[in-house]
């Protein structure tokens, strides 16, 4: 994957405007709309495919096409039939099978469609699983996170159990535990990132862990640089630096390796629709230029800050 190979100067700024590349156009389901879009995936090429998550469907948008995207899963209503999805939370693109891996999560599956024209029907992957996020490492193993029962498995294509890679001791606030784990990010050593929603932080389970260590927030819900509040999307780079979508705070932050407390940068003005606002931050990736994209929820659109060249 690409993605685990962005190299981001450590003294990196965004442009504090973002740029709308997908929906704006408030809420609803036209292909230039959103209702509450979650997770978001972009491609080598600046392909963003977006888990739009009320309208029950997988959006995408081309780069340089901001007027209208295409559904290219679901669409057909919320439902369980193949053609359908019910409320999908996350969204990767497998290049090997040239498909999307969808977190069904109203269903409780985790689903894979073609991206070959025609394609009319997703087939099951994992079923029976409360998941929320995915992430893929290099070696095509597939990472799911499971809010149901607070914990990350990582799977082979084709096997229903996986193996457990962070969490499975009961939801809590030990070191070895999760509570409701929601998007994850595995590096070039396999170690798993995962923000945890409801304990207010996000913890790195190296390879064969028992337990987690926290590298972000961690000091219970709140809006100091030293806190998180509900942390969703995440995204770290090739020096280990970590991304974080702030929900509730609505603002990203950065938090370089081993820091106790981040930077905003991008969003934290308040509540609105301006270029230099998010609510509720959801789904969070960066391209291979090291741009930043940013699910903006609330406001039903997909934002991208820009990261200023350096001369």
């Amino acid at each position: 994957m690409f993605s685990l190979l962005v190299t981001i100067p450590a003294n990196a700024k965004w442009s504090q405007n973002g740029v709308t590349i997908a929906g704006g156009h408030g809420e609803g389901g036209a292909t230039n709309q959103f209702v509450y879009p979650y997770g978001l995936f972009v491609d080598d090429d600046q392909t963003v495919v977006i888990a739009d998550y009320w309208n029950h469907r997988i959006m995408q948008w081309k780069n340089g096409n901001t007027t209208n995207g295409e559904v290219v899963a679901g669409g057909n209503g919320a439902g369980n039939r193949l053609n359908q999805l019910n409320q999908p939370s996350d969204v990767l693109i497998d290049k090997e099978t040239d498909s999307l891996i969808i977190c069904d999560l109203g269903n409780g599956r985790v689903v894979r469609w073609s991206r070959r024209s025609g394609t009319t029907q997703g087939e099951i992957l994992i079923g029976n699983i409360n998941c929320y996020g995915l992430a893929m490492d290099d070696q095509r193993y597939l990472y799911v996170s499971d809010i149901g029962k607070n914990e990350v498995r990582r799977y082979k294509f084709g096997e229903n159990n996986g193996t457990l890679v962070a969490g499975g001791n009961g939801g809590g606030v030990g070191l070895n535990q999760l509570i409701y784990p929601a998007h994850l990010f595995v590096d070039r050593d396999h170690s798993v990132y995962v923000s945890e929603w409801t304990n207010h932080r996000v913890t790195k389970w190296n390879k064969g862990a028992k337990e987690g260590i926290v590298v972000a927030g961690g000091q219970g819900g709140g809006s100091a640089l030293t806190q998180l509040q509900y942390p969703v999307g995440i995204f770290v780079d090739k020096l280990g630096t970590l991304y974080v979508a702030d929900e509730q705070n609505c603002r990203v932050m950065r938090w370089t390796k081993g820091a106790k407390q981040g930077t905003v940068i991008a969003g934290g003005n308040g509540m609105g629709a301006g270029a230099n606002q998010i609510v509720s931050p959801m789904g969070l990736s960066v391209d291979r230029h090291g741009n930043l994209y940013v699910a903006d929820c609330r406001n039903d659109r997909i934002q991208r800050f820009s990261i200023e060249k350096h001369c």
